[in-house]
């Protein structure tokens, strides 16, 4: 078999474009001698091809070494000659610290400037937590780990301590190094950023002098960074942030957001945390709400999130879990799962998921905590958490807040209708939100009273700031709810199986019509399953369809026809059809033999 010089060459290319090495220098096998024939051309090429790659790869290695040697020697010429070569400045060390945080704790002021002015971000915090940690997570000889760290970061630093996180303006104040702490600062460095520790660089600071400047420009951060977050407030406002991850819910999420951004302006007491109640249905967006809050506040800080289910503690003696057990007892040193949270971020935002569950002990214990900002632990310390957001979410009344709100829901669809031809500019969306709104008296009559005979206590009540209610979703929010669940299967199709997936509009109205107003959006997720997912899994598994494959999913009646009709003594209902869409003929497969929740409720065409 005889191969030709650009087969060969392409082949080679091809397995070098393969492989993702960031900073390889460019490699291209020239095809210009090109030859009539050669037997062991094939053979030929893959040796080549894998030594061309090894060669790439040893060559991005060497320039990594060269790239921390000289940011720990302060080799400026070396150091320019790699970032013109297109060397990446932020790029991390194998055991996870970055070149300008090598500079910084060095003393090298010249190459930390150099770095910067190369766009290096100076607030990376280090990846390396110390010689034994590291040595296990890397799976290296602690030796090893030892001298690198020596060798190409510093040989003075303690070798047990937790440097996780540390800037370089940690490791710039480690070292009391006034310049390089100014010139770290006035570069952007953020003085109130804190480490795995929780330190910030003032609590390193030994000089009184490195005190005083980290002082002012913490003023000066903290004012600038406000100044931002109130921009992006402005521009971004919480409504719209939340609306982009929950669907419905628009009187919910108009009462949280505008609670929190009197929190977050300054018109509440400071004295006592914020405090909500969740109520309505399962599955309607209680806890997704919650998140979505602690996403906003705390970014991708995953501290900043604390979920309890009380339904742990429903007996007394686990009230001990929730703060710790009292010196003399068993898990004594471990501490309680809210108190070791809590002091870790006291700002979070705590979700006591199904709180009508907890037993009354545990809520004695909320009563301290909601109205005074304050926990103490069984060991008897005290932790301040007058910053966080406490959200319960509750079952209680949700039978009556379903109904009552589905009541609304037809009414204000029923003024619609009448009103539709005299909106005059209205929208028709804005009708529907001022009409679904829960009333005073409802809640007075209703659901308050259910409240106090389950909790038993007005004044835990009272230290509530809102109670939120979750009505039952519209018809047009199940529509969005059913295109969110048929995107996400498809973008799993096409990427475990190459499979492109499409739907008729008909489709959404069909599946729509499994909700269920007692499990909310779950019931969508497990109708969608129920008649989709299923099938698509038993048609691979006989291999009806295969990868690369387009398929479309239709409903076999129109619109106005999905409601079940009787002719000739037979009931007709709406059944899914999957067609294979293909460049070849087209055959009708045969499911007869697919395992289906209903007897041919999905039909395939291809």
């Amino acid at each position: 078999m005889t191969v030709k010089w650009p087969v060969i060459s392409k082949r080679i290319n091809n397995c070098i474009r393969s492989v993702e090495v960031k900073n390889l220098p460019s490699i291209v096998v020239s095809s210009k001698s090109e030859e009539k024939g050669h037997p062991t051309a094939r053979v030929w090429s893959v040796a080549v091809a894998a030594g061309v790659i090894a060669l790439c790869v040893e060559s991005f290695e060497t320039n990594r070494e060269k790239w921390f040697y000289a940011a720990r020697h302060g080799n400026i010429h070396e150091m320019k000659r790699l970032i013109k070569g297109g060397f990446d400045v932020n790029e991390r060390h194998q055991l996870g610290w970055t070149a300008v945080q090598v500079a910084a704790i060095n003393g090298h002021d010249k190459m930390v400037k150099l770095l910067i002015e190369s766009g290096a971000d100076v607030n990376l915090g280090d990846d390396f937590m110390n010689v034994w940690h590291t040595s296990q997570e890397k799976q290296l000889n602690s030796l090893h780990v030892l001298i690198t760290r020596e060798d190409l970061f510093c040989d003075n630093m303690h070798n047990r301590a937790n440097f996780k996180g540390c800037t370089a303006l940690h490791y710039a104040v480690l070292v009391d190094d006034v310049p390089m702490v100014k010139i770290l600062l006035e570069n952007g460095a953020n003085p109130l950023q804190e480490n795995e520790n929780g330190h910030t660089p003032t609590q390193y600071a030994r000089s009184q002098e490195v005190k005083e400047i980290l002082k002012e420009y913490g003023v000066k951060f903290a004012k600038l960074q406000k100044e931002r977050e109130m921009e992006e407030r402005r521009r971004y406002p919480l409504e719209q942030r939340l609306k982009e991850h929950i669907i419905g819910q628009e009187g919910a999420i108009a009462t949280v957001a505008a609670t929190i951004r009197r929190k977050e302006n300054g018109w509440m007491d400071d004295d006592h945390p914020l405090v909500f109640l969740f109520l309505g249905s399962s599955g309607i967006g209680k806890t997704e709400l919650a998140k979505q809050i602690a996403k906003y506040i705390h970014k991708d800080d995953k501290k900043g999130f604390i979920r309890m289910d009380m339904s742990e503690y429903q007996e007394k003696h686990e009230v001990a879990k929730f703060i710790g057990s009292p010196p003399g007892y068993i898990g004594h040193d471990e501490g309680g799962q809210l108190t070791k949270k809590l002091k870790k971020c006291p700002s979070a935002v705590v979700l006591f998921d199904e709180v009508d569950k907890a037993h009354p002990d545990v809520l004695t214990i909320m009563l301290q905590l909601f109205d005074e900002g304050r926990l103490t632990d069984g060991k008897g310390k005290t932790i301040e958490c007058k910053d966080a957001i406490f959200v319960m979410t509750s079952n209680l009344a949700s039978d009556e807040i379903a109904s009552h709100g589905m009541q609304l829901r037809r009414e204000a669809e029923k003024m619609m209708k009448e009103r539709q031809k005299s909106l005059q500019g209205e929208s028709r969306q804005s009708v529907m939100e001022e009409q679904v709104t829960i009333s005073r008296k409802f809640k007075e009559n209703v659901v308050q009273p259910i409240l106090k005979r389950h909790f038993r206590r007005d004044e835990f009540l009272g230290r509530i700031n809102e109670m939120v209610y979750f009505l039952p979703f519209s018809r047009s929010e199940l529509i969005k709810l059913v295109t969110k669940e048929l995107e996400f299967w498809s973008k799993k199709a096409k990427d475990r199986h190459n499979i492109d997936l499409s739907w008729d509009t008909q489709v959404l109205d069909l599946l729509a019509d499994g909700y269920d107003i007692h499990y909310g959006a779950r019931s969508i997720k497990h109708e969608v399953e129920r008649r989709v997912v299923n099938q698509l899994a038993a048609a691979q598994e006989k291999q009806l369809i295969h990868e690369g494959c387009k398929l479309h999913i239709s409903v076999d009646k129109p619109h106005d026809a999905l409601t079940d009709r009787q002719t000739s003594g037979q009931t007709h209902k709406p059944m899914l059809r999957l067609q294979i869409i293909s460049k070849n003929k087209k055959e009708t497969i045969d499911l007869s033999s697919v395992p289906a929740p209903e007897k041919q409720s999905f039909s395939f065409f291809s």
